[in-house]
């Protein structure tokens, strides 16, 4: 019922601001109404036995199991698509928030995943907010992504078997110097939201020609599991990422889903 109620409450925020995000809309953000799943990114076990269900934005998982005792990961992501069957293409001029409740759940010892803002050079890996067992650990980093651990930060950890609702909101600005784009991290955990702020991005490389002062042209975005070689023994070894209630907002909304944190609080 929680999963249902957070997508019902951004829902109907969304729908409350619809005017505004509509007149904010930047030309190229992409009008998401489906997400594609992509299996073995990474294949280091491959005979480990994959199954998926994907009726986005309702919910959406990926599990394996069966893994062996060598290699070091297996790793399968979804992307936001704009068809049902290329992902859509984010460029450095977009403008969004993209929700989710993310559950990380399994036998195997060690399995990460989270939300992706992948860059141009690594669209099906790099650029991560996830949350990890067994360490706990709850960050954002790599890619074009401006580095922030919840865990270093605000000292939360993650446990797997439980529920995190997990968000981020890009805005371009002006793309320059003196303006430069920024992405704020929210983490819903418990009653309680916590926020990054709205960090900066540096200039990057202007010169490969993909833009600057932000995540840059022809990026990704989705979410992610990967389960690194965690072999306990004999059995029935597997890991599973769920994902439920997800929106996707043409517009930074940060502040709509700390509004969703207050609600839920008073429930």
């Amino acid at each position: 019922m929680v999963r249902k109620n957070r997508l019902l409450v951004v829902s109907a925020l969304v729908l409350g601001v619809g005017f505004l995000a509509t007149a904010a809309l930047a030309d190229t953000t992409p009008v998401i109404n489906s997400a594609v799943i992509n299996l073995r990114v990474f294949n280091d076990f491959p005979n480990s036995t994959t199954s998926f269900g994907n009726n986005y934005p309702t919910s959406l998982f990926i599990r394996d199991a069966n893994f062996q005792p060598n290699g070091w990961t297996n790793r399968h992501n979804f992307r936001l698509s704009e068809n049902g069957f290329t992902a859509a293409v984010f460029n450095n001029d977009a403008k969004f928030s993209f929700f989710s409740d993310v559950t990380l759940s399994g036998t195997t010892e060690n399995i990460e995943g989270g939300l992706n803002f992948s860059p141009w050079w690594s669209q099906n890996v790099d650029g991560v907010f996830h949350v990890r067992a067994p360490d706990g650990e709850i960050a954002a980093f790599g890619g074009r992504l401006p580095f922030y651990s919840f865990t270093g930060s605000q000292g939360l950890t993650y446990t797997k078997g439980t529920t995190v609702g997990m968000g981020i909101s890009y805005d371009p600005h002006s793309l320059s110097p003196s303006d430069p784009a920024t992405i704020e991290y929210t983490l819903i955990q418990g009653a309680n939201t916590y926020t990054s702020g709205p960090l900066a991005y540096n200039e990057g490389n202007p010169a490969e020609g993909y833009g600057s002062w932000g995540n840059l042209n022809d990026g990704r975005v989705g979410g992610f599991m990967q389960t690194p070689n965690s072999w306990p023994g004999p059995g029935d070894v597997w890991g599973r990422i769920d994902f439920a209630g997800m929106v996707f907002i043409p517009e930074p909304a940060s502040l709509l889903l700390g509004l969703l944190g207050l609600v839920l609080r008073r429930r």
